[in-house]
């Protein structure tokens, strides 16, 4: 019998709290990307 290698249904379901926090650092990240092109383009076609 081996102990402390069982994985409960619970765990296996969640994403490592690390990937949660990288994610959502790399959605914000591409949104503030996004937004600054569209600002530059915007104030480009404003003339």
């Amino acid at each position: 019998m081996t102990r402390g290698l069982t994985v409960s249904a619970d765990s296996r379901d969640k994403a490592p709290m690390g990937f949660k926090v990288r994610a959502f650092i790399y959605l914000v990240g591409v949104h503030v990307i996004a937004a600054f092109f569209f600002l530059i383009f915007h104030l480009a076609g404003a003339k």
